[in-house]
């Protein structure tokens, strides 16, 4: 389908219009969503903070228990895996829709991750020190080196930034190095200079009573973040995972499930058989605090995680492919139509229930309603999209990156008539309450 577009807009690139977006895609970032938020409240609630006598004594603590053990299985790394790889399948995208319109398809993706980097900036130093959105700009700006390899040659090149983390794990701990030293010392420094100690570190955002108080702690919290990024070798982690995006992208697997059915469940098949039993004991290894060293719990994070990660991906397109008029489908793909605007979204929601400047509930909830309030969260945010989707093109957030990316006004609201040239999807679709026939787009008489 093509969409009316604006060639003025950065020598004729323009943003996806809704009638060239595919269902699939915004479901599984909605779906992925949904995974981080129960991801991030943990860090949110500052219950990953609290000492372990605190956490036992909480009325919840065994049951809690089992699930912190549950997120390491079903939760940590499997959904900004998701995240990732939708990320290069975007990169895929925007060349592609770029090339079709004879614009500068580069041009048009470099501005598009300063833009990104300048919002993962401000949420970091501002929102919450959790951010992922600058490590995904930066890295997103060496997607384009690899444009022009072979499929082969990205999934080689990907196979050997997923392993690297486990060498760099194994040579670091053999020698004694800790390339996270000076960035923890600095981080220290910041502490002392604001009066944050171990003892007071769990509580500080729940005890802030001003803004100024939460700035202090994000400013130490950005460098905690630099921190878990350098131990964890998250850059090698996120671009191995891009180039998989890139590569899934380039074949336009998204666009024709049916065709690619028998590779979906052979990845849903095998991520599930063996991805689910490492699973358990990478969280085992997890909750016992790595008894087999760094190295090891590298390796089970590399045998686990993305095999299960893309098997969520599997299953959700098989499922998607049985019932694609579903309206689960419909409910999970709004938020993933506006994924900037929920992920932002979702930190407020987190500083409003969680630090003292708002209801600071934090540090006296045990995970078990952590997680029930992520959840919760994650499904106002789906209501919300859907309801501002019916009257809007774009996320409010989505709206400002695509002008900023593309040097122009964009109109926000769906207008009265047809808001987009060539079919719609379906013959039938709801349009401002009433029905709308796409072969007349004409309103039926009330």
């Amino acid at each position: 389908m093509t969409a009316r577009s604006d060639m003025s807009a950065i020598g004729g690139a323009a943003p996806v219009a809704p009638s060239e977006r595919y269902a699939i895609l915004d479901i599984l970032r909605g779906f992925a969503l949904l995974g981080i938020a129960v991801a991030n409240f943990p860090e949110f609630s500052l219950y990953t903070f609290l000492p372990a006598d605190a956490v036992g004594a909480m009325p919840t603590a065994r049951l809690d228990s089992v699930v912190r053990y549950l997120q390491y299985v079903f939760v940590d790394g499997k959904f900004y895996t998701v995240f990732s790889l939708l990320f290069g399948i975007g990169f895929s995208i925007i060349l592609s829709n770029a090339a079709k319109r004879g614009a500068d398809g580069l041009r048009v993706f470099y501005r598009r991750m300063v833009v990104l980097m300048l919002i993962g900036f401000l949420h970091l130093m501002f929102i919450w020190s959790g951010d992922i959105l600058m490590l995904y700009a930066l890295m997103g700006m060496l997607l384009p080196l690899f444009r022009k390899a072979s499929d082969r040659a990205l999934l080689m090149w990907a196979a050997a930034l997923l392993l690297l983390p486990v060498l760099v794990d194994a040579v670091t701990s053999a020698v004694g190095v800790s390339l996270s030293a000076p960035v923890v010392a600095l981080q220290r420094s910041c502490c002392a200079r604001y009066g944050i100690t171990d003892a007071n570190f769990a509580y500080w955002l729940r005890d802030a009573r001003s803004y100024a108080e939460v700035f202090d702690f994000l400013v130490q919290g950005a460098l905690v973040r630099v921190q878990e990024f350098i131990e964890g070798n998250r850059y090698f982690k996120v671009m191995g995972l891009f180039l998989i995006g890139f590569c899934i992208g380039r074949r336009r697997f998204y666009a024709d499930l049916g065709r690619h059915r028998a590779v979906l469940v052979r990845i849903a098949s095998v991520g599930l058989l063996v991805g689910l039993p490492l699973s358990c004991l990478y969280a085992w290894s997890a909750v016992a605090g790595r008894p087999f060293g760094v190295a090891v719990h590298s390796l089970l994070y590399l045998l686990s995680v993305y095999p299960v990660g893309f098997a969520y991906v599997a299953c959700l397109c098989l499922f998607f492919m049985r019932r694609p008029g579903c309206r689960l489908f419909r409910l999970i793909a709004a938020p993933g139509r506006m994924a900037l605007t929920n992920y932002i979204g979702q930190s407020l929601c987190g500083l409003l229930i969680f630090y003292g400047i708002g209801f600071g509930l934090g540090a006296d909830m045990g995970l078990s309603y952590v997680v029930l309030i992520a959840a919760g969260v994650w499904l106002v945010g789906a209501l919300f999209s859907s309801l501002w989707l019916s009257a809007f093109r774009f996320g409010p957030l989505e709206w400002v990156w695509r002008m900023l990316t593309y040097g122009k006004v964009f109109p926000l609201r769906i207008c009265r008539s047809v808001a987009e040239t060539g079919k719609l999807s379906g013959s039938i679709r709801l349009f401002r309450g009433r029905r709308l026939d796409s072969k007349s787009r004409k309103m039926p008489p009330a």
